[in-house]
């Protein structure tokens, strides 16, 4: 009987850590990080009440693109992987339209949202009354140069002004097009915390001019460092938007403390204790549950990279590798890990040279729960996680937004047209 119940709360435990990161588990359960270790190590038994709870966390945890149904309904434009979705779909909200033009991105994408349907492509191409309404759109655009030459040059080139003028030919242009066709209750926008400083605040000015003054929105920013979700730093802008007044604010909706019960990396970090559940056909892990020898530094780059580290410090410079151990929170995660990896390095001490992170832990270290399939080579899953968002920082924003966006429904019907602000 006591065996009985032991392999059944093992198979509890592997089913939810398959669903969710032990950081994610721990806030739903209602416990530290650390406990969540314990049970799965076997060093202490797994409580009647946390067996209930995981229970009902594995019950309510839907499967990727699989939702008929939803509170609220949103589209996905530059999706990458779907990061900023399932922050929203773990929310209640349910996906109508996805664009993404990498195709090693949407091969990630369809692998983890089977359901989806058609991906569009380029969404410079795609009209917008032709995408199908939805409550809220959400966009990681990335962040070009924005032209600010005055009317009267566009009007000696024929190019378009007004509300067009300063925006076109860069891919913000896109979802604020979007928005003035469809006007959906709200946005919400992702991007480097650079965002508000580019160009010397230009950037930001004509953004939010677009979406205040042109598009008729209220809108509410705010910087979030990741480190509160996740063990790392990395500080992103998000961007709120309402169709309508509301008495919303970032700091209404908590953030988790930074303190000692924040993240560490070890909690991303593959056991390497032979318990570990390798979801990955042993792409990843040997036989053994240890981490493959290929993703260890040779001698020649660990050589190189102290050597460039030195030559830095010389000059007075902070260039050098990341080393970091199990109790310690990593660099952001950036696209060109790929490389050499040396802005997160996990200190191996004794056991030799430093590694890399597996594409598993890279995922792990953006909040994506073990059930997310890696479909694509090491090096563009490096990528496509150096290019995604924190899963449960967008699960936040989803949380915070929702409550606004739900009243709005409610009291409103869904209107669509080119009523907005400044239109010319």
């Amino acid at each position: 009987m006591k065996n009985d119940r032991r392999s059944e709360s093992e198979d509890l435990l592997r089913k939810a850590r398959s669903l969710f990161t032990q950081e994610e588990l721990s806030v739903r359960v209602g416990c530290s990080r650390r406990t969540i270790s314990r049970w799965e190590n076997g060093q202490t038994r797994l409580p009647f009440y946390a067996g209930l709870a995981l229970e009902k966390i594995i019950s309510e945890a839907s499967s990727f693109g699989s939702a008929d149904t939803g509170d609220f309904t949103f589209i996905d434009l530059f999706a990458g992987i779907g990061g900023i979705r399932l922050g929203f779909e773990r929310a209640g909200g349910r996906c109508v339209f996805t664009s993404e033009w990498d195709e090693h991105c949407k091969k990630s994408y369809r692998a983890n949202f089977p359901d989806n349907g058609e991906i569009a492509g380029d969404i410079t191409r795609v009209e917008a009354s032709s995408i199908p309404d939805h409550d809220i759109l959400l966009a990681g655009f990335p962040c070009q140069p924005f032209s600010i030459a005055g009317v009267s040059k566009k009007n000696a080139l024929g190019r378009p002004h007004g509300f067009d003028c300063e925006t076109q030919g860069t891919l913000f242009f896109d979802v604020a097009r979007i928005l003035a066709e469809k006007r959906p209750f709200a946005f919400l926008l992702e991007n480097v915390k650079n965002l508000l400083s580019h160009d010397k605040g230009r950037t930001f000015r004509i953004i939010r001019e677009t979406l205040v003054e042109r598009l008729g929105y209220e809108v509410f920013w705010k910087v979030i460092d990741g480190r509160r979700f996740v063990p790392q730093h990395r500080e992103r802008i998000v961007i709120a938007g309402f169709r309508e007044p509301v008495p919303f604010n970032w700091d209404d909706a908590p953030l988790p403390e930074i303190g000692p019960e924040s993240p560490r990396l070890g909690s991303i970090l593959h056991s390497e204790d032979g318990l570990e559940f390798d979801r990955d056909d042993g792409r990843f892990l040997d036989e053994g549950g240890r981490v493959r020898p290929k993703y260890t530094l040779s001698d020649k780059l660990w050589d190189y990279l102290q050597d460039y580290a030195e030559k830095h410090r010389a000059r007075g410079n902070g260039f050098g590798f990341g080393l970091v151990d199990k109790d310690g929170i990593a660099r952001t995660l950036s696209a060109r890990y790929y490389k050499d990896g040396s802005e997160i390095l996990v200190d191996r001490g004794r056991e030799g040279n430093p590694r890399r992170l597996t594409p598993r832990e890279c995922a792990r270290l953006m909040g994506f729960p073990d059930r997310f399939r890696i479909v694509v080579s090491d090096t563009q899953a490096y990528k496509q996680f150096g290019n995604s968002v924190v899963v449960p920082l967008m699960e936040y924003a989803a949380r915070a937004m929702k409550p606004h966006v739900m009243r709005m429904k409610a009291e409103r019907p869904h209107s669509v047209g080119r009523t907005f602000r400044g239109a010319s």
